[in-house]
């Protein structure tokens, strides 16, 4: 293991191998429909909060488990390249997002300024859209990439065969980037949004 300011990485994040990938432009222009059904683009390609999203799809209370709270010094961990932009030294936050019943809707890696996290996350067992929303914090939500495809690990925690749909995240507060959020949702969520693909 590799010691970091005093601190140990114990633990890697659960990036999709993915078989299709798409950027900026396949996220502002939507994807076809025979792709990605619209139900389950509103989810992964809108700006709104998922967390919010899930509670209104589930009609229970999101809940988060975390799993992993590690810094990572200067590191880009392996992230998609925009964590460049999040100030270092970082730290990097895992979570399950679940309903209160305890269900598994969906994984969630997060990168922060380590020295400012504090600020943001003042309760770390709560949703990050909730603690934002204590705070009253003005946030833009800014999707910069869309992935399918697999991860082993994600099959065994959700219960579910893949592939999975991911993307990836900046959040903005104040024109300036507070965090890289990347996610991955279960296909459980097929119980409310239909299936991931429109047949033609």
């Amino acid at each position: 293991m590799k010691q970091i300011n005093s601190f140990t990485l114990q633990t890697t994040w659960h990036a999709l191998n993915p078989i299709w990938e798409g950027g900026e432009a396949n996220v502002q222009q939507g994807l076809p429909h025979s792709q990605l059904a619209p139900t389950w683009q509103i989810l992964l390609l809108g700006d709104g909060s998922p967390t919010r999203h899930l509670q209104l799809l589930t009609s229970e209370p999101t809940e988060v488990d975390v799993i992993d709270m590690s810094i990572i010094g200067m590191s880009d961990d392996g992230a998609p390249k925009h964590i460049q932009a999040v100030p270092g030294p970082r730290l990097r936050r895992q979570v399950w997002l679940r309903t209160a019943s305890g269900q598994r809707l969906a994984y969630a890696a997060s990168w922060w300024d380590a020295n400012h996290v504090d600020e943001y996350l003042q309760n770390r067992t709560i949703p990050i859209w909730a603690s934002l929303a204590r705070l009253r914090s003005e946030l833009y939500r800014d999707v910069q990439g869309i992935y399918y495809g697999h991860s082993e690990a994600l099959e065994s925690a959700f219960g579910e065969k893949g592939p999975f749909w991911g993307r990836h995240y900046l959040f903005w507060h104040h024109g300036q980037p507070l965090t890289l959020i990347y996610e991955v949702f279960s296909p459980y969520l097929k119980k409310y949004l239909g299936e991931t693909q429109i047949k033609v």
